[in-house]
């Protein structure tokens, strides 16, 4: 049987209490955006249900250590086809088997599962680390990413502590929406005004930002050109500490 459910990670966990409930005998599941009518599918769509997956969430809780449901948690944000799959097929295995299924690494959704949350948790160090605020004129600090993993959940406390003193905009253009710290809490938002970011470079319109941004950057820039040594300069090594893909974000690496 094939399963269709929303994407959302209430839908994932929904699926695995219909599995349950209807017991087929087995179940390939995918998200609606990827999913493509086969012929002879027999399919059930899932309606997320926020009990069933609360109930189911509880449950899983109670069979895996608090570590591997962050890594659960994280490889559901990679978006990637086949992390829905490995997710659902792991959830089966820790609730039909005695608790501890997470050290069998000789299981394929365990090894899988593991990897993908790694990779995860690596693209959320990055954003830590290559992350640049802009000023806008009405003194909120603008940050645009576009990372290869939907990592804003799990950055959002990080940055709330480091930047506890000033409002900040963490915004995903790839998966348009993005984090507002008001002082207070942080927030998901959506706005309008990311269909004006320069695609070229992802930064704001200049007439968006304050009077002074463009000065911080040229100061930026002339910082890490003074500090920078020649002789000593490996690029093979730089890049692979700063992969090409972030420099767009970077001040130091604009013209």
């Amino acid at each position: 049987m094939t399963f269709v459910f929303d994407g959302s990670f209430e839908g994932l966990l929904t699926s695995i209490f219909d599995f349950y409930d209807f017991k087929p005998k087995s179940v390939r599941l995918f998200s609606d955006a990827n999913y493509q009518p086969g012929v002879l599918d027999e399919k059930h769509d899932v309606i997320t249900d926020e009990t069933k997956a609360k109930r189911v969430w509880a449950g899983l809780k109670k069979k895996i250590s608090p570590d591997w449901q962050q890594r659960f948690y994280k490889a559901y944000l990679s978006e990637l086809p086949e992390s829905f799959q490995h997710l659902f097929d792991f959830a089966r295995y820790a609730f039909d088997n005695p608790d501890g299924v997470e050290t069998n690494y000789g299981h394929a959704s365990v090894m899988a599962i593991s990897k993908i949350a790694h990779s995860v948790d690596r693209e959320r160090h990055r954003m830590k680390a290559f992350i640049r605020f802009q000023e806008t004129a009405d003194g909120i600090f603008y940050a645009p990413i576009e990372p290869d993993y939907n990592v804003l959940p799990l950055i959002s406390v990080f940055f709330k502590n480091r930047y506890a003193d000033q409002q900040w905009i963490i915004y995903d253009v790839k998966r348009k929406y993005g984090l507002f710290y008001d002082l207070e809490k942080v927030e998901e938002i959506t706005f309008d005004i990311v269909s004006e970011i320069q695609q070229s470079g992802i930064s704001l319109p200049s007439g968006t930002l304050h009077q002074k941004e463009e000065l911080y950057g040229l100061l930026w820039n002339d910082y890490f050109k003074n500090t920078n040594i020649p002789a000593r300069k490996n690029m093979k090594l730089h890049i692979q500490h700063v992969p090409k893909r972030y420099w767009k974000y970077l001040t130091e690496k604009q013209p």
